[in-house]
């Protein structure tokens, strides 16, 4: 099944399917790239872990924090006929409300290390961004850290921000705004990096993954990597295009997204 948008399906963003996306995306980079670093590169799949509590950890499928009041209704039965009053039964002050506790989240987040068969030197670090590194929290403080950690060596670094929601990675002078970012920052050219920004209505750029030299960049042809997994995956079938997606869309977006829907007898 071929996703029906042209670039980034924006129903891939759903709290709910993204860290499917997310997985699928570092298995399918790395198998990817693998072949065409062969035999002076291995790609590393490594798993780093977040503890996360409070509002910004609360689990998928648990709603937030709701409290029933009884409502009071006059009714004849209600009346006091005696004295002209309106009795009204008051609900106990004992009365338990039901709340939602933070509990403790671990958060598993994959990324990739091109790494130097002959000396086992990372040499490229692959970092796709989750909601934990793009909202406040310890979560985007640990990953910050290992981002200056990486952009103060000589390792390259390649980001890649396929998320509306949650507040963009820091970058210096003028930026444009967009819904997406790639971020290709080789180690010997810094502090310049190549920033590809992209919108929902663009198609997803194809970028270098830079190694030791700089006539060896490997591109990644992103755009169909992701359509692959969407099909291999099988997106399709736990998306339903007839609701809107979350995070919500702008105006203009939202109008783009309903005819290109209605266009593909999704809607």
């Amino acid at each position: 099944m071929v996703s029906p948008f042209p670039g980034l399906n924006p129903y891939l963003e759903h709290p709910a399917i993204w860290p499917g996306v997310h997985h699928w995306l570092i298995i399918g980079l790395a198998g990817y790239l693998s072949p065409q670093l062969r035999p002076h590169y291995r790609v590393a799949v490594e798993v780093r872990m977040y503890e996360t509590i409070g509002e910004q950890s609360l689990l998928v499928g648990i709603p937030d924090v709701t409290v029933n009041r009884t409502k009071r209704r006059q009714t004849p039965d209600s009346q006091d006929n005696i004295s002209g009053n309106i009795a009204t039964i008051q609900q106990p002050k004992n009365t338990p409300q039901r709340v939602t506790v933070p509990i403790t989240e671990t958060v598993k987040q994959g990324y990739l290390e091109v790494r130097e068969v002959s000396t086992d030197q990372v040499i490229t670090a692959v970092e796709i961004l989750s909601p934990v590194n793009k909202r406040a929290g310890k979560g985007r403080q640990q990953y910050e850290d290992k981002r200056n950690r990486i952009l103060n060596t000589q390792t390259h670094l390649v980001e890649i921000d396929l998320l509306r929601e949650g507040k963009p990675m820091m970058f210096l002078g003028e930026v444009p705004e967009s819904n997406y970012r790639i971020l290709v920052s080789r180690g010997d050219c810094r502090p310049q990096a190549d920033l590809y920004a992209f919108d929902l209505q663009d198609p997803i750029p194809t970028f270098p993954l830079p190694l030791k030299a700089s006539s060896e960049n490997v591109l990644v042809d992103l755009a169909t990597l992701l359509q692959n997994i969407y099909d291999q995956g099988s997106f399709d079938l736990a998306i339903d295009y007839s609701q809107p997606p979350t995070p919500p869309l702008s105006s203009e977006n939202t109008i783009w997204v309903d005819q290109l829907l209605k266009a593909n007898a999704l809607r």
